[in-house]
């Protein structure tokens, strides 16, 4: 989740229309379109593989002192604890922030070519791997955290995550596993106008339920199966139904800026910020905050700022803001950290291809994604469509992906093209194994269902 920084006071908000304008703003000729992307991991402790509270010699607030004094980075407080990491001022703008439950999250750069992601990731990982190895800290790539409970879980010192915290029992019954217990990798992507931006989400939101299969690597719960190949996904679909899902409305005609604008005017407010400080608004209408009705802040109108943090509230597959956002797949290793990126721009970043993939699901039902997205996190690339599988989806999906990616024709020091940013994806689909498969097959075979395996074969 996005981390508030104090800047100079943004311009308050006159009309519905400066809403939609904040997200057409956005809009990019195809030549300034830049690849961002986000991934999060667990800390353990090597010792006895425990998790990581922020206070303490191996706490996280002590991970992030250490990356400060080794690597330069700069602390982002709220009050007196560092919450946040940010580069010095010229030195790019990715930060590494914390999730409610102590995951590590790096927020990367906008970067234009996924080798760029490759290396930004490599170096982020070294940074990580050597200040944690100071403290005797391990990072686990995995979806959902194997051993850990909501009663053992770390809490982070961030107001919104208390006011999170307060509400997520009140509209789901898993919201507090997702703060808590999952890790993700997420890729941000720029439109050109309107018509990109639809094509894009519709095609995004169709295809995000096999992203979910082809990352799925969260089968853990308390030290067992759980039943899922990628537990975190079915966490999300008992979360909060009004922030969350596959927006179908997308799929209407009509749809636009002033569609999605509506939409999240309905999805109630977490809270407002103030001051350095975050003001309990959870439950409340942003359309009565435009009014000056907000029960907790009367006669009092939002910014511009209030909008951009009301939309990182709202957590659908795909999030529209001044980019899209995929946010279908699991969190993993550096491989595939790298691989969803590559899947999405393939995807998405060549008209070509962004074509072929529209061809292909523009004439799924809503009843059939919506089935894909309630499925998928069971049986990953098994999952039944309709004379196939997932899996057999995948096959055309890579494809052209393959073709995007050569198309854009963006190559390394040593001449090769972003498909090398495939390979993983390439294995997954060959074998027809997920990540998941693997670690289901080694805990009930070599590991004899020991859950400890599990801190070795998925760390960092």
């Amino acid at each position: 989740m996005s981390t508030r920084q104090e800047g100079a006071p943004s311009p308050p908000i006159r009309s519905r229309r400066d809403l939609v304008e904040w997200i057409a703003a956005g809009e990019k000729p195809q030549s300034r379109w830049l690849i961002g992307t986000e991934h999060e991991k667990f800390p353990f402790r090597i010792a006895d593989h425990s998790p990581v509270h922020y206070e303490g010699p191996q706490g996280i607030r002590a991970l992030m002192e250490e990356m400060i004094r080794r690597f330069g980075w700069r602390p982002i407080t709220e009050g007196d604890n560092i919450i946040a990491l940010r580069r010095p001022d010229g030195e790019g703008i990715a930060t590494v922030s914390l999730e409610p439950g102590g995951q590590f999250e790096l927020s990367g750069a906008p970067l234009d070519t996924l080798h760029e992601t490759a290396d930004e990731t490599a170096t982020h990982l070294a940074e990580v791997r050597e200040a944690g190895n100071a403290l005797g800290l391990g990072f686990l790539g995995l979806g959902f955290a194997p051993t850990l409970t909501i009663a053992d879980a770390p809490k982070m010192p961030k107001q919104r995550y208390g006011v999170m915290t307060r509400y997520m029992p009140q509209v789901g019954t898993r919201g507090l596993d997702m703060m808590y217990r999952t890790c993700t990798i997420q890729v941000n992507l720029d439109f050109a106008d309107e018509a990109d931006m639809v094509e894009k989400l519709r095609v995004s939101l169709a295809l995000q339920p096999l992203a979910t299969a082809l990352f799925a690597s969260s089968p853990f719960t308390e030290g067992k199966l759980n039943g899922f190949k990628s537990a975190r996904s079915e966490v999300w679909r008992h979360t909060d139904a009004r922030r969350t899902g596959m927006l179908p409305f997308v799929f209407d005609s009509g749809m636009g800026y002033e569609r999605y604008v509506d939409y999240a005017l309905d999805v109630p407010m977490y809270f407002v910020y103030r001051d350095g400080r975050y003001i309990d608004a959870a439950g409340a209408s942003f359309r009565d905050f435009m009014a000056g009705k907000l029960p907790q802040m009367p006669g009092e109108l939002p910014t511009i700022d209030d909008w951009s943090d009301h939309l990182t509230t709202l957590f659908p597959e795909v999030r529209l803001k001044r980019f899209l956002e995929m946010r279908g797949a699991d969190g993993g290793r550096a491989r595939r950290i790298v691989a969803l990126p590559a899947f999405w721009v393939g995807l998405l970043y060549d008209r070509t291809a962004l074509a072929a993939a529209w061809d292909l699901v523009k004439d799924w039902t809503a009843e059939e994604r919506q089935s894909l997205r309630d499925e998928a996190p069971k049986f990953a690339l098994a999952t039944p469509f309709r004379k196939g599988t997932l899996l057999d989806v995948a096959r055309e999906v890579m494809k052209i992906c393959h073709a995007g990616l050569a198309a854009r024709a963006r190559l390394d020091a040593s001449g090769r093209d972003e498909r090398i940013h495939l390979e993983f994806l390439d294995q997954t689909v060959a074998s027809g194994r997920t990540a998941a498969d693997d670690l289901i097959a080694s805990y009930e075979g070599p590991w004899a269902r020991d859950i400890d395996h599990a801190f070795e074969a998925a760390a960092f």
